[in-house]
């Protein structure tokens, strides 16, 4: 029967992760709307509070913390949870706003068209 450990144990494990970890770089597909430029990521095994976006003049960055590291012995490991971060230029002409989405493992963000208004950072709903 496995071991079964505390949230203590858990925590201290994820703490212990983080320090070591190196966050994994995101593909992503961007694309241009009449609206906002639109850009897609994969961030499995993450939710919402876990992810920030942040909109800067001329760039994007978002970055997801690593959502639980319990130790195990890995029979094959071929990939991690969380831990995410990327950053893109955006073409001129965006920055108006953000808004972001994370649905199914997919975070969604929007950069609205029109002249930079300020720094921005938001969680996805």
């Amino acid at each position: 029967m496995a071991e079964r450990l505390t949230n203590q144990e858990v925590s201290d494990a994820t703490v212990a992760a983080e320090a070591e970890m190196v966050p994994q770089r995101v593909p992503v597909n961007m694309y241009e709307t009449p609206r906002a430029v639109v850009v897609l990521a994969p961030l499995p095994a993450v939710t919402s509070g876990d992810v920030t976006v942040e909109l800067r003049e001329g760039q994007l960055r978002f970055f997801a913390r690593l959502r639980s590291a319990a130790p195990r012995e890995h029979l094959l490991r071929e990939w991690d949870y969380g831990g995410y971060e990327r950053e893109l230029d955006l073409p001129e002409g965006f920055g108006a706003g953000l808004e972001a989405s994370l649905v199914n493992g997919q975070l969604v963000v929007r950069v609205l068209r029109g002249d930079f208004v300020g720094d921005e950072t938001v969680s996805p709903s």
